[in-house]
């Protein structure tokens, strides 16, 4: 199930997405985020119709994140292969976890704020999971069964949509230059061991997120920015291509 949360006219709403097509979930669960279990909304969504068109007059005005408030977001600091050799520095035996807050996200399509004392944007891309399932000191095992899917902050697709150990790709443009693909084998540590490391030191809680770290060639800078990025199952190698 591939979940999206949309503006539509002066109201919000929780949709899964069907072709091109949107079925609005939000009245069957009277309410406008993905707060309730993944297998109810799996439910909902398989006896549930296309409500209106994803595009066009009659679609959707925009995209709001995935997660509207988060609790907690976890980033990993160079945790991509092609990132560290970049950035000169040497592989650690530990991770290095810093925090985001919500106030510091914008959500698609809306402009990028530059603070003042900047003449540039510093573009990163990254792959996100968002926990759905509660827990402490998280097995690597067993750390799926925490994860309801995966995001770039625009939509969310779970987990029964792709495998335990299934590649994940990131497909990016800087306006309108493709930058080359990147992919989940590149991890340092693995999104399981994510979820292990983190809940060691804290109890992680429905609807936080993990950012999993930005791969080779996301410093990059430019006075002006259209920033987009996407994800799809597979290896980055075996199909490379611009969206």
């Amino acid at each position: 199930m591939r979940s999206l949360i949309f503006s539509r006219g002066q109201a919000a709403g929780f949709g899964a997405l069907i072709d091109n097509s949107v079925a609005d979930l939000s009245a069957g669960l009277r309410c406008t985020e993905c707060g309730h279990g993944v297998g109810a909304l799996r439910t909902l969504a398989a006896r549930h119709g296309a409500d209106f068109p994803l595009s066009g007059s009659n679609g959707i005005r925009g995209y709001r994140p995935a997660v509207a408030d988060p609790r907690q977001i976890f980033c990993v600091r160079l945790n991509h292969e092609e990132h560290l050799v970049e950035a000169g520095g040497a592989e650690a035996a530990f991770l290095t976890i810093f925090l985001r807050t919500s106030a510091s996200h914008i959500r698609q399509g809306r402009p990028l704020i530059m603070p003042r004392k900047s003449d540039r944007f510093h573009c990163e891309r990254e792959i996100s999971v968002v926990i759905g399932r509660g827990g402490r000191r998280i097995a690597t095992e067993q750390a799926i069964l925490h994860i309801p899917g995966f995001s770039c902050y625009n939509g969310l697709v779970d987990t029964a949509e792709i495998g335990e150990n299934e590649v994940l790709t990131l497909e990016t443009r800087l306006n309108g230059e493709f930058i080359p693909l990147a992919d989940t084998t590149k991890l340092i540590f693995a999104i399981s061991e994510l979820l292990t490391y983190i809940s060691a030191f804290s109890a992680l809680f429905p609807g936080d997120v993990i950012v999993t770290s930005t791969p080779g060639r996301s410093g990059l800078q430019a006075p002006t920015a259209m920033l987009y990025a996407t994800w799809r199952p597979g290896r980055g190698q075996e199909d490379r291509h611009a969206a």
